[in-house]
């Protein structure tokens, strides 16, 4: 990509971090690269079982880059289903989502002694960057103990987060400590919709028959 277009994206994305009305928009990979240094090892700040997720610079401000895995099948599904449940949430307590990137290019490579084109698939989720990371280590950690009324608000955002979650007939199916982000007034962040799934307007229940998460 040009610089200058670069530039302009870049500039687009810091207005959207400023302009909470703003809706979730498609991401140029190369603009995914350019603020996080080319998913750089030192900008990771988080992995799991299907995605890696990396810290990009925005202007003055950060944003959380979730890389999922290119491996073809299951994980492009899980990526549209992710992305079909974020785009109709919008709530102070699930993490604020900002924008997507599905790349798909043609690279040759060596197979079997045999030149061929190979399709090169990158799938890409960009979130708000929460700075005080997951709940789960301030309810492990003994040193972070927390007062009561910050533990009730929490509980209260939470479910607060999960009622608007179903109002939007979502099922997030792997809700724990580990997937709850709190931000600088630990304010809670429903976060990883991974394995949630869009109930049809006259579904009422849904069925796993591979269960995953934790």
């Amino acid at each position: 990509m040009d610089s200058d277009i670069c530039i302009r994206h870049k500039v687009d994305l810091e207005r959207m971090l400023l302009d909470e009305s703003t809706e979730p928009t498609r991401l140029a990979l190369s603009l995914l690269e350019d603020i996080t240094n080319c998913f750089s090892d030192d900008e990771q700040i988080g992995s799991g079982g299907f995605a890696m997720v990396y810290k990009g610079m925005v202007g003055k401000g950060m944003v959380a880059v979730k890389k999922l895995s290119n491996t073809f099948g299951v994980h492009e599904n899980k990526f549209y289903k992710e992305v079909e449940c974020l785009m109709k949430v919008k709530h102070k307590n699930i993490v604020r989502f900002l924008g997507y990137c599905s790349d798909t290019q043609g690279r040759t490579a060596n197979y079997e002694g045999k030149f061929v084109m190979a399709e090169l698939r990158n799938w890409l989720l960009c979130f708000e960057y929460v700075t005080n990371g997951s709940l789960d280590k301030y309810i492990t950690d003994a040193y972070r103990g927390l007062e009561w009324r910050e533990r009730y608000n929490i509980i209260k955002g939470i479910c607060e987060g999960l009622l608007h979650l179903h109002e939007k007939r979502i099922l997030h199916l792997d809700l724990k400590p580990g997937n709850i982000l709190v931000d600088d007034h630990m304010v809670p962040k429903i976060a990883d919709f991974g394995l949630s799934r869009c109930l049809d307007k006259e579904q009422t229940r849904a069925s796993t028959l591979n269960p995953c998460g934790s």
